[in-house]
C-alpha cells in the first residue's frame, strides 16, 4: 500500500510506503531504520523474536523506540503481537 503525499515546503510529491514484515532477530532493527528514514511506515509482528529470546525482544524494541524517537518519528503498539513505527511525517492516534 503506498500513497503519496504533497511535501509543502519544497512543493514535491513524496512516496510514502507501508510495510509489514516479522522481526526475527534483533540485528534486524538496522533494516527497520532504513525503512523509517526512508519515509516508510513499518509494522512488525514480533511473535517470532518473542517466541525465540523474550530478553532480545526487549533489547530490539528499546532501540526502535531510540530510533523513532530520535529522528522524531513515532511508535506504538498494535495488540498482542504488533508494533507500528513511522517517520518523522506521520504521527499515531492514541484514542
Amino acid at each position: 500500500m503506498a500513497s503519496e503525499l504533497i511535501n509543502k515546503d519544497r512543493g514535491q510529491n513524496v512516496k510514502m510506503m507501508l510495510k509489514a514484515y516479522p522481526l526475527r532477530a534483533s540485528n534486524e532493527v538496522v533494516k527497520v531504520k532504513e525503512d523509517i528514514e526512508n519515509n516508510t511506515i513499518v509494522i512488525l509482528r514480533i511473535t517470532p523474536l518473542a517466541q525465540r529470546n523474550i530478553d532480545e525482544l526487549r533489547e530490539a524494541v528499546s532501540k526502535l523506540y531510540e530510533i523513532a524517537t530520535t529522528i522524531g518519528g513515532d511508535i506504538a503498539r498494535l495488540g498482542e503481537d504488533r508494533i507500528i513505527i513511522t517517520p518523522p511525517s506521520v504521527s499515531i492516534w492514541r484514542g
